[in-house]
């Protein structure tokens, strides 16, 4: 199959993608990445995942992706970017992540099922390790209360929330309230209810029931959101 496969595939270096382990984050990583637009293939050792995924990449491949001849044959060396999402068998994606490293690949993600896994994987070759519990985990907790809607972290204490408008900020401008110097945080959008969100100016009035795109500090932003139920 390999050696079939190698002459048939014709993907663009610069954006293409090769996602090894179509289970639950890699196929999800693989779906988004072809959503939008990168050419995207896949590679698992399970038949049936291969099959589900056949008709929504570019390509789909049953392979052993920890041997580096057979990487090279289906033509992964000319891919930009990898990752792998392999996911309980510590060996193979450590393997797969030399292999890769082998092969010379200039962008190589992994998810990382603990610290020693991630750790393991940078010092065999990969650039990006990703850590997809932890920071569900880590997401849940800052909404599991209310206060705040939706969370991404940016990691070094950096994060953006979606939040309630905050009492302090009810029938006010952003001027007024001051809310860098006061809570720490900065307001980047607005939404006003029925209305969609627009970027926020010193002139914005803040109405009870609109929400808040904020940046900062985790602890910070938790204090600021906290208002809310002032």
């Amino acid at each position: 199959m390999a050696n079939l496969l190698k002459t048939s595939l014709t993907f663009s270096k610069s954006d293409s993608v090769v996602v090894i382990g179509l289970g639950h984050f890699g196929g999800a990583v693989a779906q988004s990445l072809a959503r939008l637009g990168h050419d995207v293939m896949g590679i698992d050792r399970n038949p049936e995942l291969v099959q589900a995924w056949a008709d929504r990449l570019t390509h789909t491949v049953q392979a052993d992706s920890t041997s580096v001849n057979t990487l090279r044959q289906l033509g992964v060396a000319e891919f930009s970017h990898a990752i792998v999402g392999i996911g309980s068998d510590l060996s193979s994606s450590l393997m797969t992540v030399m292999a890769l490293t082998e092969l010379k690949i200039p962008d190589i993600w992994v998810k990382a099922l603990n610290t020693p896994h991630g750790q393991i994987a940078e010092r065999v070759g990969a650039h990006h390790v990703v850590y997809p519990e932890a920071a569900m985990g880590e997401r849940i907790a800052h909404l599991i209360t209310g206060r705040i809607i939706d969370y991404v972290d940016f990691g070094e204490g950096f994060a953006v929330a979606k939040i309630h408008a905050p009492v302090p900020t009810h029938n006010r401008r952003l001027a007024d309230c001051d809310v860098p110097q006061t809570f720490g945080v900065v307001v980047v959008g607005v939404k006003h209810t029925g209305a969609d969100f627009q970027p926020a100016t010193p002139a914005t009035v803040v109405a009870p029931g609109d929400m808040l795109i904020v940046a900062g500090s985790s602890s910070k932003i938790e204090a600021f959101a906290g208002c809310a139920n002032a």
